[in-house]
C-alpha cells in the first residue's frame, strides 16, 4: 500500500479537463468543461474546448472558478494548496 500512495498524489495532481453534454437555458445543446485542479489551468479548458468542438471553432457562454489570490494572501508568492475550481461552458460553431 505504501508503494501506491505515492502513485495516487501524482495521478490526484496531474488530472485532466473533462466534458459533458449539457443544454442551456434556450434549449441548445453546449459543452461542459471542467478543468480544476492544481495541474490544470484555464487554457487547459480552452483546449479542451478546441478538441471537444473538432477545430470547428467555440463561442464561450460562462466561465466559473475560484478566484485568484491577492499577493498578500499567497504564500511565498505562490497560491499554494489551495483548490482551484475552474469549468467554461461553450457552444460548438
Amino acid at each position: 500500500m505504501k508503494k501506491f500512495l505515492p502513485l495516487i498524489a501524482i495521478l490526484a495532481l496531474t488530472g485532466c479537463a473533462t466534458s459533458k453534454e449539457t443544454y442551456l437555458a434556450n434549449g441548445e445543446q453546449g459543452l461542459s468543461i471542467d478543468c480544476s485542479g492544481e495541474a490544470n489551468s484555464w487554457a487547459a479548458c480552452y483546449e479542451k474546448a478546441d478538441a471537444s468542438c473538432a477545430g470547428t471553432g467555440y463561442k464561450i457562454v460562462g466561465t466559473d472558478g475560484t478566484p485568484a489570490l491577492k499577493q498578500s494572501d499567497q504564500t511565498l508568492g505562490a497560491d499554494v494548496g489551495n483548490y482551484k475550481s475552474r469549468n467554461v461552458v461553450v457552444i460548438c460553431k
